[in-house]
């Protein structure tokens, strides 16, 4: 059949140009209209259910609220794993679903389960769901600037103008602010004049909630006009609260200002942001909508930004302080770089092995189209533009146009011995039939040996099958167009003088330099054989000295510093922290900018609390760095620079942490989780941990979460005391929520903004026990008021700052980072530490999580993939020769050709990963063709042999074997050599590239460079042998049988 399409082709030339002309038409819009990022979208489906209830510690938060929905939504279809994490005042569930899962079905079905489980929660608290984005949804950040503007004035623009606008930019999901001061009225009561006037406290909160109101009385007609009516009540400002009358005594009204002080005070802060050192700033965050592309949204913000800048007051201006678009031009530029590098390249290889530029034209000309192939796919599929999918294509190159350069080398080969009067476009039918059908086989052999891939699940899955995609799309157009448009393109091109194989001098050097190699190993074939299977056994050494590790680090062009401090660290004195960071971070000369903070924005993707920065550090371009500084010289100077007591530090990347933090919950390379049911005794273990982790070489920091370091203030109820007074324990708890805790009762409209009102007692009366417990008066039955110490016991105590949970088991962690070492040997030694000097007591285990739970992850599924690969390739082999030995012979390439990438990696320090394991997948179908072209001309020649031995009358004896195989391999080098050639010239550009993304690149094109030095080797010397072996085997039984 696929004769029959190859001549097919070339007896309809036009019917083939015109569908060219088509789908180069079609490659040019895709190419044109793909949208382009840095990475594929790494993270999980998720859905975040966001609960606020203000002033609730961790361990009531835990209790009352995200107990109750971890275990509802554990039933929620399709969920992997149900993260819930109680902070003060707020409480995070985090649903991750499993690959494939729609989200907006993941939230409405979460939705449902929520209805059941609001039910069980607190009056009052509602659960909500987060936006609608990804993991890594952050793609922009910026700081509003305004040097004659205080942080409240700068953080009212910020939530009240800038955010609700930026918002509205096509593609963003969520605006959220981070620093400065929220303004919010404080009616600061004075208890002693309350109970002078025989105010209860409820009463002034009753009073201001309900003096804060506007009110519709419909409309009333006057003079044929229609008047709508409205009760004006709205509090503008601290005159009106001043003046609200809480009740009346003898007809003398008591005012608000009586009895209390209303002011314009910050409200609490859990977050803070701080820019180079400098200071403290109001931020804001940008979270991209699930789906979109990170580009088109940061380019609608930044118009957005310059749409509203004439808005914001004289002075105020926005600066980006982190903006991903930077990365993904840098990842863009240095693919679309490689691609033409390698274009060049393997275009120079066809005109120096061939000499004729007309002929090398066919194989130019057909890269581009496969090219414009693999693009058609992407966008009907729906794939970005990004390192992993153009790498696809990158990859594929120098293999795209084998069978170009073997059809275009066999027509040479026939037309050099065309007789004048015989046809030319016969001549070329019969080259292509020849080998066309055999080069389709080769190149499918290709395509199918990359399925492995396709099996990866998860972040690796995410993160590879873009590239398999568009490397199967690129490869499968270059198989079609081989038996399509290649048979036309070489009859329109290859005429005139075809010079003689002979007469180039690569050609004559190879075959000097060959010639005398398969003759000595055709008379040693035993030998030979040894030999190669000695080289087989000594590449063990290099390959169990290879360390492993889930993927390279990706060079992002920003880093991401994210020290944690020991529990209940204090707002003020985390602010001063993070100044300090940031001012030394500052000081070295490859820095640009260091936006820093603490504690959490106001969004439901940020559950960090106070105890832990987030610090972007946007780097310089290299080329302005110290001589000789690199990217890990850099964070080592950074981390010696940065060693304060108290303070554990952790370097990743923006983009890396938070799918990372997703998918796993851990923020760095290695995280050992703790599970039990005591957090006392969880974190004696998860101490322990941490303790014998430091001893582990390779360890750069260890850090276990402080469980049970967070410091309470118990107010303990006495029942007796209560009765005596006639007062429940609810009446005591309101007083000490609102004299404490400040509940906001009402909100203010003033225009456009909104600012809180809340009811509390001063700071001097509430700044220590014996003050709560003298000054917090409770009214009881009577009217009389009592000290909250006369009916309750107060009593210091320690507790958790924060409470974690997994699938609503109780976890504590323990974050690793390391350097120097590959993640799964230090996890092996690790592993061993922990097992010989850690108790656990029954019903305690511990989970290894972090990049080690993906490799495992990973190495799994590829030992079931890759033989079941091997079985597939076998069989297409077996369909091209339809014979055992033959098919064996080629998939020896196989084995061997782990040999040369086995050595290369051992010499760079590569450790094996899942993007080397990439590379080896593809070198196995690469390395099968070049065995297949051998074997093509190898029975091409032996065929013409046995027949010139038929027409003379005499069988074929082992000489003429040898003269055929001599014949195959040495004459016929050209074609062979200008294959691997052009397949390890495309790989080079990607193996010395250097820009964003040549991290992975690198690591996945070193096995295949490598590879194909030894699998080469194995083609052109070990192959000979082998078959000359078997047709003699097989030439002995046809005498024995005649």
């Amino acid at each position: 059949m696929l004769a029959r399409i190859i001549e097919w082709s070339l007896r309809h030339v036009f019917l083939v140009l015109l569908g060219t002309g088509f789908l180069v038409a079609a490659g040019v819009y895709a190419i044109v209209h793909t949208p382009i990022d840095a990475l594929p979208d790494l993270s999980d489906v998720q859905v975040i259910v966001y609960t606020e209830y203000p002033g609730q510690g961790p361990q009531v938060v835990e209790d009352q609220v995200t107990y109750p929905l971890t275990t509802a939504l554990l039933a929620v279809p399709r969920s992997k794993v149900v993260r819930g994490f109680s902070n003060f005042g707020v409480s995070f569930v985090y649903v991750i679903f499993e690959d494939g899962t729609d989200i907006y079905w993941a939230r409405s079905r979460v939705l449902e389960y929520l209805n059941f489980a609001s039910s069980r929660l607190p009056r009052g608290v509602t659960p909500s769901l987060g936006p609608d984005a990804t993991g890594v949804g952050w793609v922009y950040q910026y700081v509003v600037l305004g040097a004659q503007r205080s942080l409240a004035d700068l953080r009212a623009i910020q939530d009240w103008f800038v955010r609700y606008q930026l918002t509205k930019a096509q593609g963003v999901s969520e605006v959220a602010s981070i620093g400065g001061f929220v303004k919010t009225y404080q009616v600061t009561v004075d208890p002693q004049k309350l109970q002078a006037y025989g105010v209860p406290l409820r009463q002034v909160s009753d009073v201001v909630r309900m003096s804060n109101q506007d009110v519709g009385g419909r409309v009333v007609e006057m003079a044929e006009t229609e008047y709508i009516i409205r009760g004006r009540g709205y509090l503008r400002g601290t005159g009106d609260l001043e003046n609200l009358v809480i009740k009346s005594m003898a007809g003398t009204p008591v005012f608000l200002r009586d009895i209390a002080r209303v002011e314009l005070v910050p409200d609490e802060r859990r977050g803070i942001a701080e820019l180079n050192g400098e200071g403290e700033v109001v931020g804001g965050i940008v979270v991209a909508r699930y789906g979109q592309n990170a580009l088109d949204v940061i380019h609608n913000l930044q118009l957005k930004i310059d749409e509203i800048s004439s808005g914001l007051p004289e002075g105020v201006s926005l600066q980006a302080v982190y903006d991903r678009s930077d990365l993904i031009h840098r990842a863009i530029e240095t693919l679309r770089r490689t691609l033409i590098e390698e274009s060049i390249i393997v275009a120079l290889v066809c005109v120096v092995f061939l000499l004729h530029a007309r002929s090398a034209l066919v194989a130019i000309i057909m890269l581009p189209i496969g090219v414009m192939i693999a693009f058609i796919a992407m966008r009907v599929l729906g794939l970005n533009s990004n390192i992993m999918s153009l790498g696809g294509i990158a990859i594929a190159i120098g293999a795209m146009v084998d069978a170009a350069i073997v059809m275009i080398e066999n027509a040479h080969k026939h037309l050099e011995r065309l007789k004048p009067e015989e046809s030319r476009l016969d001549a070329i039918i019969a080259s292509c039939r020849e080998v066309g059908p055999a080069l389709f086989f080769s190149l499918l052999i290709i395509t199918v040996s990359f399925l492995p891939v396709f099996t990866l699940e998860s972040q690796e899955g995410r993160m590879f099958q873009p590239l398999a995609f568009t490397k199967t799309f690129a490869m499968a157009g270059a198989a079609i167009l081989s038996i399509t448009l290649v048979p036309v393109l070489m009859l329109l091109f290859i005429r005139g003088n075809i010079p003689s194989e002979m007469k180039n001098p690569i050609v004559r050097v190879l075959i000097w330099v060959y010639h005398p190699i398969i003759e000595w190993v055709l008379r040693w074939k035993k030998l030979t054989i040894a030999l190669a299977v000695i080289v087989l056994v000594v590449s063990a050494y290099p390959a169990m000295r290879l360390g492993s590790e889930f993927m390279p680090v990706l060079n992002e062009g920003t880093l991401l510093y994210m020290p944690s401090t020991l529990p209940s660290i204090s707002v003020t004195k985390a602010a001063e922290l993070l100044q300090i960071q940031d001012r030394i971070l500052k000081t070295f000369p490859e820095v640009e900018s260091v936006f820093g903070k603490a504690g959490r924005a106001n969004t439901a993707t940020d559950p960090a609390p106070l105890e832990m920065a987030e610090t972007v550090i946007n780097l310089k371009p290299e080329k302005e760095w110290r001589s000789g500084m690199t990217t890990d010289k850099l964070i080592a100077e950074m981390d010696q620079a940065m060693q304060i007591p108290g303070v554990s530090n952790a370097w990743t990347m923006p983009i890396k942490a938070r799918t990372d933090m997703l998918s796993t919950g851990i923020r760095t390379p290695i995280g050992i989780k703790v599970f039990g049911t005591d957090l006392a005794e969880m974190e004696r273990v998860a101490k322990d941990i941490e303790r014998v982790i430091k001893t582990v070489p390779g360890t750069t920091s260890a850090y276990a979460e402080r469980i049970t370091g967070g410091y309470y203030l118990d107010i303990e109820s006495d029942a007796l005391a209560l009765a005596r007074y006639g007062i429940t324990v609810g009446d005591v708890q309101e007083v000490v929520a609102t004299a404490l805790g400040g509940d906001m009762v009402t909100t203010t409209v003033e225009g456009r903004e909104r600012f809180g009102v809340g009811v509390r007692y001063p700071r001097e009366l509430r700044g220590d026990p014996d003050a709560i417990a003298r000054n917090v008066l409770v009214p009881v039955m009577d009217g009389e008021m009592v000290p909250l110490g006369q009916l309750a016991k107060l009593v210091v105590r320690k507790g958790p700052p924060a409470i974690r949970t997994e699938n609503a088991l109780l976890s504590v962690y323990v974050f690793v980072d390391i350097r120097g070492r590959d993640i799964g040997g230090y996890v092996a030694d690790a592993q061993r530490v922990v097992r010989e000097q850690v108790k656990l007591e029954p019903g305690y285990y511990l989970a290894w999580s972090g990049q080690f739970e993906y490799m495992q992850r990973a190495i799994q599924k590829l030992k079931v993939v890759i033989p079941l690969t091997l079985v597939i390739v076998f069989l297409l082999l077996y369909l091209n020769f339809n014979r055992i030995g033959e098919t064996l012979i080629v998939l020896l390439s196989v084995p061997f050709s782990l040999v040369g990438g086995v050595w290369l990696l051992y010499a760079l320090d590569y450790n094996l990963s899942v993007a080397v394991a990439v590379g080896f997948i593809a070198l196995v179908g690469v390395a099968a063709e070049t065995g297949v072209v051998m074997l093509i001309y190898l029975n091409k020649a032996l065929e013409e042999h046995r027949a010139k031995c038929e027409q003379e009358g005499r069988p074929l004896t082992r000489e003429d074997l040898r003269a055929a195989v001599m014949e195959g391999a040495v004459l016929r080098v050209r074609p062979k050599m200008m294959t691997v050639v052009a397949i390890m010239a495309g790989l080079l550009p990607i193996m010395w590239g250097t820009g964003t993304g040549s991290e992975v690149m690198r690591r996945i094109a070193a096995p295949m460079v490598g590879g194909m030095v030894s699998a080469t080797v194995l083609t052109l010397i070990v192959i000979p042998v082998i078959y000359t072996l078997v047709a003699e085997a097989r030439l002995a039984r046809e005498s024995k049988s005649s």
